[in-house]
């Protein structure tokens, strides 16, 4: 079986992204050096951020075709997670929604990355 345990964001620059980041995920960096950081998403899972101009084989896409999903436990948690983000001043591209899988908001970081937190529907 193959193990997931790394996610890479391709960025303008690793070092403005990390900070972004850290901050809003309130985890710290676990490796950085020139044009790339990596910090703890959960446990065995890494995300790292990579300055586009050093990725190799270089990249021929745009970026900001991503999106990193979040669980939340409840309506309340995202509500106040929307609160927050907006007054960060993430851009909030859908505001607080109900859709087929649960309750959801999207907002986007520097790089136009989608993050999209879920209260997800009970099954």
């Amino acid at each position: 079986m193959i193990n997931f345990n790394f996610l890479i964001l391709y960025v303008d620059d690793a070092q403005k992204s990390s900070k972004f980041y850290t901050e809003l995920l309130g985890v710290p960096i676990a490796q950085e050096m020139d044009g790339f950081a990596m910090m703890p998403l959960r446990e065995g899972v890494m995300l790292g951020l990579w300055s586009k101009d050093q990725v190799e084989p270089k990249i021929t896409s745009g970026g900001g075709n991503t999106e990193i999903c979040f669980d939340v436990a409840d309506a309340d948690e995202l509500n106040a997670l929307h609160d927050n983000w907006k007054k960060r001043g993430l851009p909030i591209v859908q505001a607080p929604t109900q859709m087929d899988f649960g309750l959801t908001f999207v907002a986007t970081d520097p790089d136009g990355h989608r993050l999209r937190p879920v209260f997800p529907k009970p099954q």
